[in-house]
């Protein structure tokens, strides 16, 4: 099915991207503001988010939709920053997974509840409207 877009649809859409975007560009400055790059903070979510215990760079890479060499420079960094360590696997001493330092710790606790506490004083809020596929249908034959 063909659908027509409206005005509203497209307002919709830009107020969402707007609130994203303000979160994003907030969430650099608190990582800024605590020493660590943008990058790192979300490093940090990746490895103590990441189900099933530790993450290996591939597995980090995944959460980061970034390359595996990519994160491979993010982590050499942020073991320099003292955030982050490698740990071989216990089973496969082959797998190198990634956790943090009782410092990366920190910092991302900290990180970590101011993020929370913004999102519940402003959760981001879709139009229902725009999830409504069918509610400017215009009835044309795809």
């Amino acid at each position: 099915m063909t659908r027509s877009l409206t005005d509203a649809d497209y307002t919709g859409l830009l107020a969402y991207r707007d609130q994203l975007r303000r979160f994003l560009h907030w969430s650099e400055q608190q990582a800024i503001g605590a020493g660590v790059t943008p990058a790192q903070y979300q490093l940090l979510l990746a490895v103590r988010g990441h189900p099933g215990g530790l993450p290996t760079v591939g597995e980090v890479a995944d959460h980061l939709l970034l390359r595996h060499h990519s994160v491979v420079g993010l982590v050499d960094r942020a073991v320099l920053a003292g955030l982050v360590q490698r740990r071989s696997d216990p089973d496969d001493q082959r797998v190198v997974r990634l956790e943090l330092t009782p410092q990366g710790a920190r910092v991302l606790r900290r990180l970590a509840g101011s993020h929370l506490d913004e999102l519940r004083r402003r959760p981001p809020a879709l139009n229902p409207a725009l999830l409504d596929g069918d509610a400017h249908d215009d009835g044309g034959v795809a």
